[in-house]
């Protein structure tokens, strides 16, 4: 999946000169949270509904003018993303920098967004979690031909598999993450156990505080 799946195309932005009221009610009658600001037609900042919370706040020192600009508030050094970008490195860029947002540049032209919301919506769409199906989650040595034994197993079954993610646990272990094609993933389960996985979900009895 690559940032231009999950891009919002219709950009809102604002001029650096409109005022942090109008920035305000933007935000409030868009719901959003983040506006790329654009000169000329050139990215020059952006502007989130922090930035503005924190220069108007009463806490604040010097709190700004609502009727202030939004070059006083805005943040010019902006970390920005390419279309054909894969999705994880743009959730990598967000979370090592501890940002909401990534506008998405082609050359010089804006031509999108992301946010987090975009990437939890992607998180959904990988994991198959917005399609009927069952979970089963596996831990397996790191080594190869696990994998394929593991889904020739699941074939044989005569189930598809909508989704996989694997990740390493440590201790020379994996742990796979899989959506199948049916809810009733229990009796897979005991195959699987019968094969000699370990499965982590479905339990193999139900869970008791």
């Amino acid at each position: 999946m690559l940032v231009r799946d999950i891009m919002t195309t219709a950009v809102i932005t604002v001029a650096p000169d409109a005022t942090l009221e109008q920035v305000c009610e933007i935000m409030h009658g868009k719901n959003i949270r983040h506006l790329p600001v654009v000169k000329g037609g050139r990215l020059v900042g952006v502007i989130t509904d922090r930035d503005v919370h924190s220069v108007t706040s009463a806490l604040c020192l010097t709190p700004a003018n609502p009727k202030g600009s939004v070059r006083d508030a805005m943040t010019r050094e902006v970390r920005t993303a390419h279309p054909l970008d894969p999705v994880e490195d743009a959730a990598r860029t967000m979370r090592s920098l501890k940002i909401g947002c990534l506008p998405v540049l082609d050359g010089e032209a804006l031509v999108g967004i992301i946010t987090g919301i975009d990437l939890l919506d992607a998180l959904l769409r990988l994991t198959g979690v917005d399609q009927p199906s069952g979970r089963v989650e596996v831990r397996m040595p790191d080594r190869p031909g696990g994998l394929a034994r593991l889904t020739a197993l699941i074939a044989e079954r005569a189930l598809n598999i909508h989704s996989i993610l694997t990740y390493p646990e440590g201790g020379g272990r994996v742990r796979t993450v899989l959506r199948v094609s049916t809810l009733e993933t229990r009796p897979l389960a005991d195959a699987l156990r019968g094969a000699g996985f370990e499965v982590v979900w479905p339990v193999e009895k139900p869970w008791r505080s």
